[in-house]
């Protein structure tokens, strides 16, 4: 009986790695790469604002805040909003902002009701904002100095009205990157950003360290309004842009901007406490299927291999081969180094034990803790979008 059992179970998941391998192969093909945008230096391109919410990032913000500086873009606005940060943050804003015309500083002393912190900012600093488009980005995004030009350039050709943008992510070291690899297999598996496009898909996509849209267009969607209460407003962001039928496509611009992630797997872990159960709309049978795919497709075929045999052995050796190719290909696809496939299964595994913890901490405790302030299940699940 148990053999029978293990047997359905490597054909399911035969079945499945096919289908993943299938679309992710065909999928991510049809990513288009921002170094391939052609710009010209003499075409007059519209004024951008960018918005750069900040809460504690002494250590990173004035890196990233320089590269933004020197972008190759000359009807820039860069507006950086301080979170009621407790660190040196609002002090190293403060400083660059006196060297820096171009540069404006906002500071935030009170959290109003009924919103997030970061997802307030983001409103407040685009209050300011004059530019025809807005640049909505992180506050430890390093950027090279061609990617806004570039991206303006595509916005316009292609008339697209929200441009989200992936970049590379700096991990400190190799597990961290397995998993980061890992994440972004999950992700690109369920948005399927490359069917965006398309007015029929109900694919979206948002990303929270570059998402570019047309102020016009913000204006109409209620701005953050509708999900000032959302840990995944990136996401929502790309959801909204979506359901009010405004056109939508994601470049791969790796080459040209990077992140540096969680430096630690404990950071990481108290990190996704915030939006992993956001992810799943707060459903408690979603999170825990979730999780047992995780364990059933991508952790246990590592194990079966040592207590099977026969066919089902066989199954499952034909499971970890296909897991590994698509692996390789979603390393050559993020720049990843191609041995951090091989620390796929224990990547999964933690953060399967990450999710797990995310939703019993979110149960028990009866909410989130995010930039110290405590939101409880009940109003972050009626902000349904």
């Amino acid at each position: 009986m148990a053999s029978d059992i293990l047997l359905w179970l490597a054909m399911g998941n035969v079945g499945l790695c096919v289908y993943v391998f299938t679309i992710l192969f065909l999928g991510l093909r049809r990513i288009r790469k921002l170094r391939d945008v052609a710009v010209f230096d003499d075409r007059q391109l519209p004024r951008v604002s960018v918005v750069v919410p900040a809460r504690n990032e002494e250590k990173n913000i004035q890196t990233a805040l320089l590269s933004l500086l020197n972008l190759a873009y000359k009807d820039l606005e860069l507006i950086v909003v301080d979170d009621r940060s407790t660190d040196a943050t609002a002090e190293i804003l403060d400083k660059m902002a006196a060297k820096d015309p171009r540069l404006t500083v906002l500071h935030i002393e009170e959290l109003p009701f009924g919103w997030l912190g970061k997802n307030h900012a983001m409103q407040f600093g685009s209050e300011r904002a004059s530019g025809e488009m807005i640049l909505f980005t992180d506050a430890d995004v390093v950027m090279e100095p061609d990617v806004l030009s570039r991206a303006v350039t595509y916005m316009l050709d292609a008339k697209i009205d929200h441009l989200p943008m992936m970049f590379r992510v700096k991990m400190p070291h190799w597990l961290l990157e397995s998993m980061g690899l890992t994440f972004m297999i999950y992700l690109m598996t369920y948005l399927r950003p490359w069917n965006c496009p398309s007015p029929a898909s109900r694919s979206y996509v948002g990303i929270g360290g570059f998402n570019l849209i047309r102020t016009e267009v913000y204006r109409k969607i209620g701005r953050h309004e509708s999900i000032r209460l959302r840990p995944d407003d990136d996401l929502k962001l790309g959801k909204i842009v979506k359901k009010h039928g405004f056109k939508q496509e994601m470049l791969d611009a790796i080459d040209g901007m990077y992140v540096p992630w969680y430096e630690s797997i404990r950071e990481m872990t108290v990190g996704l406490e915030k939006n992993a159960f956001a992810g799943t709309e707060y459903r408690i049978w979603f999170t825990i299927l979730a999780i047992g795919s995780i364990l059933s497709c991508n952790v246990f075929p590592y194990v079966a291999v040592g207590i099977t045999s026969g066919l089902t052995w066989w199954l499952y050796v034909a499971v970890i081969l296909l897991l590994g190719l698509i692996c390789v290909m979603a390393a050559n696809f993020s720049r990843s180094r191609y041995s951090c496939c091989l620390g796929f299964p224990l990547a999964a595994l933690i953060l399967a034990g990450i999710t797990t913890r995310t939703l019993f901490v979110n149960v028990l405790t009866g909410g989130i803790r995010w930039r110290d302030t405590i939101y409880s299940l009940k109003e972050l699940k009626e902000n349904r979008v």
